[in-house]
């Protein structure tokens, strides 16, 4: 049999060497031309060493959260210092296990992935994954293998710029996670309301399994829970693989549910979308004033300023809360009240109601964009009018979540001026800082601010200045007594041309009331007294004084609160009764610091005394009364309610010392109620847009059933609370012994003793 040749493997020996020395030398190459240029230009020195990176600018609450951006791109920057060691060894556990050990590139992971053709997992390291994000855009085929290239290039080219600490910031700053949640102190705001160093190691997980693929394993989309729980669990079994939690602490951590607190980022959502827009148009003149180092202007969206607030991020929310608990039940009321009324909402003195409401219907629809439209396509007004009140498909606002409908754009209008929108703000009266500030219902549906662009007729809640002019004029006592007998200011007296008689709400008249009683219970003819006394001016000069800026007619009528004020004016001038007499201009706006930190500008609040620390103790003695035995003293009771249980959450049974105004207008159109404690002042009007749009009786339409319920229910979340500081005490009395008596019984005694004397007593 004849010898086969002995096998020749010098090719395949000459191969394995070309492949040992010539794949590396190949791959060497490839890289250099690669960094030449030769397959697309790689990003300058400059441009890795001081990376383009558009920073929102943040909002930031006295408690140090976020409550809002402006951005292009919404990226807050986030130090490694900020950073948990969780967050981090979950990432390093889960993307790059040898992060601290290679350059930018770790071959070994490489090889890994080659070989198993990816099944394990890819072999990009964490500053591969970090140039992708910054420098290039996805591509596939062979214009991948080429920005893989180029991805090891910028990768080592990193490497050698920023430490290992550094690159771990600028990966979690540089990621979207979707939501506007761009870079880790916007996720961790939008998917938990925390700052990244208040995360927790599962929290951390789920937001690190993100990473992967943001919208895979996104929590928050609906389908989607179940992936990102296991994409999570699969964090924390790669931490305890790593050696950064125990295999106990990994099962344990697993078995907790995710449970976010979602609030979506967004121009218009989250906390305070009235305060921030008021702020972005404060900013918007800001930066015209306010230059940068070398003369440029300030971009509010993209050069990462920090604007400090007053603003109490639990505050806030526990005011928007009770707005919504409140009006979630009044508008249930309003629509039953209305249900079937030819004119809807609308109430009208005289004339035909029917007629009325079309004419602010018709009004409206004209103003519309679609009426617009129709009438630029060449119909005329009445086909326009009738495709008007031809139902379509629309989204409409409710109370709970917009409600998908077939509606008329008519009777869509009809719907929108039936709501009921509400306006709070809530103002510190030692430093003038605003703590919440609520400024309707909606922002999506409804842009108009009710707190400081709003002004409506203040009814009643204008009194107490006319009896704050008259105390410090005539130092009159709480206790004075004044005949409940209707009162009239004569023509040619205080420039009036015809004699002013006005009534009582409920006209009843007969015996006397201590001034105390009088504002307890709002009574028109004691006010008129008052004003009769002093007249209109010293009212409009104290007004004045007390930061109000609206138009206000020297008229003996403004007694009764004819004048249209904004909520923003009138909570300012009320801090005056709770500071001392001293007036201090509400701000909400602290400071404003460059990216660096550099402080760019600062404000403090006007300050001035408007009336004496005795004046003022008067006064919230007068408005105590309100609480205590007037229209606002539903706040003591122990239940009880509003007509068809309108007022969920009674009883509020406070016992603390309040004080308090209610006010409601003509008709019900407005209602009001400013209640203050010791160290807190808060406003709150409710109402429809249309001021012919209201309850049709008092008994639901007056403040104290629109708008007292909602400060009640905002105070009982702030006194739950305690580490929130809402005072709990009396009132602060002068350092100087009182002059005016508050005691009624010792008054009443000794105004009879000198009634006996003969003496004058006032």
């Amino acid at each position: 049999m004849a010898k086969l040749p002995d096998p020749d493997f010098r090719p395949l020996v000459r191969w394995f060497w070309y492949a040992v020395v010539g794949g590396p030398l190949f791959l060497i190459l490839l890289l250099l031309l690669t960094w030449a240029g030769l397959f697309g230009s790689l990003p300058s020195t400059e441009e890795i060493a001081n990376p383009k990176s558009y920073l929102a600018t943040e909002i930031i609450t006295s408690d140090n959260r976020q409550l809002g951006t402006f951005f292009t791109e919404n990226r807050v920057h986030a130090d490694f210092s900020e950073l948990p060691p969780h967050l981090v060894q979950a990432l390093i556990a889960t993307e790059d296990e040898r992060f601290y050990n290679h350059g930018g590139i770790d071959f070994r992971s490489l090889a890994r992935a080659v070989t198993a053709l990816g099944r394990d997992g890819g072999g990009s390291t964490i500053t591969q994954q970090l140039a992708k994000q910054m420098f290039h855009e996805p591509s596939g085929g062979l214009g991948r293998i080429f920005q893989k290239l180029k991805e090891w290039i910028i990768a080592m080219q990193l490497e050698s710029r920023y430490s290992k600490d550094e690159l771990i910031a600028m990966y979690f700053n540089q990621f979207d996670f979707l939501y506007q949640g761009v870079g880790i102190h916007n996720a961790a705001n939008v998917y938990f309301r925390k700052t990244p160093d208040e995360l927790t190691i599962e929290e951390s997980a789920m937001l690190v399994g993100m990473c992967k693929n943001p919208w895979l394993y996104n929590p928050a989309r609906a389908g989607r829970e179940e992936s990102a729980l296991k994409r999570r669990n699969t964090v924390l079994n790669q931490m305890e693989r790593s050696g950064f939690l125990t295999e106990e602490a990994a099962d344990s951590l697993k078995a907790i549910p995710i449970a976010l607190e979602f609030t979506p980022g967004g121009h218009d959502k989250g906390l305070a979308p009235y305060l921030r827009e008021h702020i972005r148009q404060f900013m918007k003149e800001w930066v015209t004033t306010h230059r940068k180092p070398d003369g440029s202007e300030y971009n509010l969206y993209t050069d990462g300023l920090k604007i400090y607030t007053t603003i109490d991020s639990r505050m806030q929310r526990a005011a928007e809360e009770a707005m919504e608990q409140h009006l979630t039940q009044l508008q249930k009321a309003f629509f039953k009240q209305i249900k079937g009324r030819a004119a809807g909402p609308f109430y009208f003195q005289g004339g035909s109601s029917v007629a009325g409401a079309n004419q602010i219907l018709t009004k409206a629809m004209k103003q519309t964009q679609r009426w617009q439209n129709l009438r630029s396509e060449g119909l005329s007004e009445e086909a326009a009018t009738a495709a008007f009140k031809k139902p379509v498909e629309m989204k409409i606002f409710a109370w709970g979540g917009d409600r998908d409908t077939l509606l008329s754009p008519w009777d869509s209008i009809k719907y929108m001026k039936s709501i009921y929108q509400a306006g709070l703000l809530s103002v510190e009266p030692q430093t003038g800082f605003i703590k919440a500030w609520v400024g309707g219902v909606d922002f999506r549906h409804f842009k108009y601010d009710a707190v400081r662009q709003g002004r409506r007729q203040v009814g009643s809640t204008f009194k107490p200045f006319v009896y704050a002019a008259a105390i410090a004029d005539k130092k009159y006592s709480p206790c004075m007594q004044v005949p409940n007998i209707q009162t009239c200011i004569e023509a040619g007296q205080y420039g009036l041309a015809e004699t002013w008689c006005p009534s009582n709400s409920d006209d009843k008249y007969g015996g006397v009331l201590t001034l105390k009683q009088a504002l307890a219970g709002s009574v028109n003819t004691v006010t008129t007294y008052l004003m009769k006394q002093i007249g209109p001016a010293p009212v409009v000069q104290l007004a004045r004084n007390l930061g109000v800026t609206s138009d206000i007619p020297v008229v003996p009528s403004i007694a009764l609160g004819t004048v249209d004020l904004s909520i923003f004016e009138l909570v300012g001038a009320y801090t005056a009764f709770g500071n001392q007499g001293l007036y201090t201009e509400p701000i909400v706006i602290l400071r404003i610091e460059d990216a660096n930190g550099v402080v760019l500008d600062e404000f403090s609040p006007a300050s001035r005394e408007v009336f004496s620390p005795e004046v003022a103790y008067t006064m919230v003695n007068l408005l105590q009364g309100v609480t205590q035995g007037g229209t606002g003293a539903r706040l003591r009771y122990a239940g009880g309610g509003y007509p068809d249980g309108v007022a969920t959450g009674f009883p509020y049974s406070f016992d603390m010392p309040i004080a308090g105004k209610t006010g409601t207008t003509q008709n019900n159109s407005d209602g009001w109620f400013v209640g203050m404690v010791p160290n807190l002042v808060t406003g709150v009007w409710a109402g429809c847009q249309d001021r012919s749009a209201h309850f049709g009786s008092t008994a639901y339409g007056q403040g104290a059933s629109t708008s007292l319920p909602i400060w009640a229910l905002y105070m009982r979340r702030l006194y739950a609370d305690p580490k929130i500081g809402v005072r709990r005490d009396g009132f602060d009395a002068p350092s100087t012994p009182m002059t005016i008596p508050l005691n009624c019984g010792d008054f009443l005694s000794d105004q009879a003793e000198a009634r006996e004397e003969g003496s004058e007593f006032n």
